[in-house]
């Protein structure tokens, strides 16, 4: 069954139409990938089911329809968003930074997810109190997962992980979202523009075209087809 489902999805910024009838679905548990060059609308399909973006269409998060939701109340729904960029606060340690993702619980549940987290994440609490602002890319990066995972999320968006990262720092990556998919049976929806990674984790993929949907399937399928291959696997 679809966890989220969008049809006919149309999204703007002001008068710039940036979707134009997305159709796609993500089924509960599974990781799916969006995949497509800059401003294929990979970005502005995660703001609008974040409900940062106007957006028109139907979308449908476990079974109920969505209508003008605000970020708050996506996150009340248990969307958890990890942006491009990250979104870390430099100037407040990991830790902080970490509590900050528990808003909505109250200090003691946000308390034993930090503890819970921890386990994942051993350096998380070796080095709570550094600045994130230290931190490398590749750990800014793990520490904005993170925090999403402190909401304790049934759906986590996740915008170009792999962003400014080396590749060994980039598989480490998608091997913690599978693993996060996989001990915590969360649904992630990831989008990339470096296919390679996003397929190997995923096992359903849309491509995106300008702001359109040109093909999706299975990772195999994906992976076996002679357009995609060359245009975004580079062989």
């Amino acid at each position: 069954m679809a966890l989220l489902e969008l049809r006919g999805l149309r999204a703007r910024y002001g008068e710039i139409e940036a979707l134009h009838g997305v159709d796609l679905a993500a089924e509960e548990g599974a990781i799916v990938a969006l995949l497509g060059a800059n401003g294929a609308g990979k970005t502005t399909s995660l703001r609008a089911i974040s409900g940062m973006v106007a957006w028109s269409g139907s979308m449908t998060f476990d079974g109920r329809e969505l209508r003008g939701h605000a970020p708050e109340d996506a996150a009340r729904l248990g969307i958890a968003h990890v942006p491009e960029g990250r979104g870390t606060l430099g100037g407040f340690t990991v830790r902080e930074n970490l509590m900050l993702g528990a808003y909505l619980h109250s200090a003691r549940r946000a308390r034993d997810r930090y503890a819970q987290l921890t386990l994942h994440f051993p350096w998380l609490g070796e080095r709570q109190h550094q600045l994130a602002g230290t931190l490398s890319g590749g750990e800014q990066q793990m520490l904005a997962i993170a925090r999403a995972l402190m909401m304790e999320p049934r759906l986590m968006l996740v915008d170009e992980p792999s962003l400014g990262l080396a590749p060994l720092m980039v598989r480490e990556i998608f091997a913690l979202l599978r693993s996060i998919n996989e001990t915590e049976h969360m649904t992630i929806v990831v989008a990339e523009q470096n296919a390679t990674a996003a397929l190997a984790a995923a096992s359903y993929a849309y491509v995106l075209e300008t702001g359109r949907v040109a093909g999706e399937g299975t990772h195999t399928a994906l992976i076996d087809d002679p357009r995609v291959r060359r245009s975004y696997l580079g062989y």
